[in-house]
């Protein structure tokens, strides 16, 4: 811009030197005094057009964003290759210590169906777990297995003593981790009451029956 402005007054200066040796001293003023009134509109001109076209560039700002891409959504279900419940039993390692909750609900399998098939332990399991997660019982294990008046082997809220070197106990602790990972479905998996079949419950005439195994009626 400054060569622009440098330029133009030096016309400037020439057009007044040039009339300075043409005319009277009147004419010589009034020369004088137009060319540097069209110098300097000349020169606001040109200011005005180089401002008008001068572009500065503003400092690029790079702006780093994370970059969120959806995943699919993983399939959450538990996968095991045994192919029967029995397999899967034999699969499950019962060395592993218990924690309390667990060893109530296997303590549950245990003394309500020991001597029942694997399904049905499993679905007296199915009906513990069912009930934990069902705001009508208490919200843990030990606390509906527990629970005064609802099983007949607890007594003064306690259960009795386990025989812990045996094959059933180690079924029951297997079929409680197969129930409580969720890795086999039970015919009862909507049950929250069962009964023995050689007993007959007012309480059963009002609920929808699921299944029957072996000795066992379950229901919801």
């Amino acid at each position: 811009m400054s060569r622009k402005t440098y330029s133009l007054s030096a016309v400037a200066i020439a057009a007044i030197a040039s009339l300075s040796f043409s005319s009277a001293d009147g004419a010589l003023a009034n020369a004088q005094a137009a060319a540097l009134e069209a110098a300097a509109e000349q020169t606001e001109t040109a200011d005005a057009t180089e401002q008008a076209v001068e572009i500065v560039p503003e400092q690029t700002v790079f702006v780093s964003d994370e970059v969120v891409q959806p995943l699919p959504a993983e399939d959450l279900a538990p996968q095991t290759d045994a192919n029967s419940l029995r397999e899967l039993v034999s699969l499950v390692d019962t060395d592993d210590q218990l924690t309390e909750q667990m060893r109530c609900l296997a303590g549950a399998v245990y003394f309500e169906s020991r001597g029942e098939p694997l399904y049905g332990q499993l679905a007296v399991a199915e009906t513990v777990i069912n009930r934990s997660e069902d705001r009508r019982w208490p919200a843990s294990y030990c606390g509906v297995v527990l629970q005064r008046s609802q099983f007949s082997f607890v007594r003064n809220g306690r259960m009795p003593r386990i025989n812990t070197g045996t094959a059933a106990w180690d079924r029951a602790k297997a079929i409680a981790h197969i129930a409580h990972e969720g890795l086999w479905e039970s015919d009862a998996k909507d049950a929250v009451y069962f009964h023995a079949t050689y007993v007959s419950p007012r309480w059963s005439r009002a609920k929808t029956r699921l299944t029957q195994i072996q000795t066992h009626i379950f229901y919801r």
